[in-house]
């Protein structure tokens, strides 16, 4: 076999390279201290290591979670603890408070101001930021202000029903916030009561505003409990002389409370034992103008046997019976609103009562809807057709002239079972300012005061519940964060076993490796100076 001079040249390359390669890698190992550098070093460790470093990694993160929930936590528990030390003051001004019977107006003002302070700090405090500037009552919204004064005694929550979680573990997913609605606003009463506010869609500039009343009769109160009320503005031509007035309607069912009330801005109103006031210049409505359907008479007819016809008025839709002689229009006008029968039987004399019903009024000119509601006239015949001188077969006629009145500015009266902070100390301090030293009034004040510690009690109630809830979580993370502690130490200890270095081997390994380098080198010297030509 013959060697070429290249394949000797090139076998060396390889030898060579090959040696140096080893050398190399294992100077990088004991460089690095680890003993895989690369996935083909050994496939199955490489795998091991890659998740054991991601699960590291997560450990981490689940540690910083840990910090920034216990923080967040820490932060509610403390300002919860504010709260209550507030709460504990104001029911010390309340058992004050409630000694009408030595103290003077000057002492309630006294005491007025002070629980106005409390209140001021109370809103502080429900709006808390923490250190990134987020309210951690709002819920998800924790951009927006979550409690905001409404004026007249009224406050709103603007937050959500939200609750953020951090994730602590692989497992374990802790709360680290409660919405102020749970905290501060779903707070049981002690008595059927209402909240006040404005509808959305008024319309005055600037806006009136609804004071946040109170119940001044309980058991008027809940005979209206559990329906809401609303406070409508009429045209001013609703009255006479014109003047800004408002009805008060049942919401769910329209039943009027009180109808036409003149208003005067601030003056107290009272309806089914609920006290409230209305501050401003709401925007009235705008007054109905009245459908017609005027008669035009074309020719007598008698109506034996009695003759139906159908009146339709907002939905609303009634049969009257014609049962006499009918000459001239003055005798359809009577006919129309009978109340006796010409005919036995004929069923004329429920027509009053229906022409009533549908809210119509009927004279020898014609029918009038004062409701604006548009009045539909048809079932008749051709004696009807002839009488009224309209056309009451098939679709008949319909009046086009009718507006029906529409409201002005609206406030709300919602009757509830719950009772937020804020409100509760809010009427405390209005029931003060409104005592005018008589004793009827002080009675009153007695009474709001017995309620107002008793809601303060359940505020009470319900934040040591939601500091347990706090508590316990701030447990769960410590015990979480030991977990992942213990965690880590184990993933730590099996990822030095599979990527760690043995010196000593590798040591023992670069040696010999640089042996067979050296070697190789000299025996490619040696192949190398091999010629012919040395022996010509």
């Amino acid at each position: 076999m013959r060697v070429s001079t290249s394949q000797i040249y090139s076998i060396a390359n390889i030898g060579m390279r090959d040696a140096q390669a080893a050398v190399n890698k294992t100077d990088q190992q004991i460089a690095s201290g680890k003993r895989v550098l690369s996935p083909a070093d050994d496939p199955v460790a490489a795998t091991a290591i890659l998740m054991l470093n991601q699960e590291l990694a997560r450990t981490t993160q689940f540690s910083k979670n840990i910090d920034t929930a216990d923080n967040n936590l820490a932060l509610e528990d403390t300002t919860l603890q504010s709260v209550v030390t507030l709460i504990t003051r104001l029911k010390e001004l309340a058992v004050r408070a409630g000694n009408t019977a030595t103290l003077t107006p000057s002492d309630y003002k006294a005491i007025s101001a002070e629980v106005d302070s409390r209140l001021g700090e109370l809103m502080n405090l429900q709006n808390t930021r923490n250190a990134s500037g987020q309210y951690i009552f709002a819920g998800f919204q924790s951009e927006t202000q979550p409690f905001v004064n409404n004026g007249g005694g009224n406050y709103s929550y603007q937050g959500d029903e939200g609750q953020l979680y951090i994730q602590a573990s692989n497992t374990v997913s802790i709360a680290v916030s409660d919405s102020g609605k749970k905290i501060f606003m779903d707070i049981p009463s002690s008595h059927n009561t209402f909240t006040t506010h404005a509808s959305s869609s008024n319309k005055a500039t600037p806006p009136a505003i609804i004071t946040v009343g109170d119940v001044n009769d309980q058991m008027a109160f809940d005979k209206l409990f559990p329906e809401n009320m609303v406070v409508t503005f009429n045209a001013n031509s609703a009255v006479a002389p014109a003047s800004p007035n408002y009805t008060i309607t049942e919401r769910s069912t329209g039943k009027v409370l009180a109808d036409k009330q003149l208003y005067v801005s601030g003056q107290a109103i009272e309806v089914s034992g609920a006290k409230f006031s209305i501050l401003g210049s709401p925007q009235g409505g705008v007054a109905a103008v009245p459908a017609t359907l005027p008669f035009s008479f074309t020719s007598a007819a008698s109506f034996a046997p009695p003759e139906p016809i159908t009146i339709t008025v907002g939905g609303v839709t009634e049969t009257l019976y014609l049962d006499r002689n009918v000459n001239n229009a003055t005798d359809l006008a009577a006919a129309l609103s009978s109340a006796t029968e010409n005919i036995p039987g004929s069923g004329a004399a429920a027509n009053a009562s229906k022409l009533a019903n549908l809210g119509l009024t009927v004279t020898a000119a014609g029918l009038v809807s004062a409701s604006g509601l548009n009045i539909t006239v048809k079932g008749g015949s051709t004696n009807t057709n002839n009488v009224t001188g309209l056309a009451t077969t098939g679709v008949g006629t319909t009046s086009v002239d009718g507006v029906v009145a529409k409201g002005g500015d609206q406030f709300i009266i919602e009757s509830t079972k719950s009772q937020d902070l804020l409100t509760t100390v809010s009427r405390f301090s209005e029931a003060m300012k409104g005592l005018d030293g008589t004793q009827e009034s002080k009675d009153a004040l007695a009474k709001t005061i017995a309620k107002i510690i008793a809601n303060l009690d359940n505020v009470v109630t319900n934040l040591s519940s939601v500091q347990g809830e706090v508590g316990a979580r701030q447990n769960m993370l410590e015990s979480t964060k030991d977990l992942n502690l213990d965690l880590k130490l184990n993933n730590q200890e099996v990822l030095l076993k599979l990527e760690d270095l043995d010196y000593a081997e590798a040591s023992t390994r670069l040696q010999m490796q640089t042996f067979v380098l050296s070697a190789a080198q000299q025996s490619f010297i040696r192949v190398s100076d091999l010629s012919l030509f040395k022996f010509m």
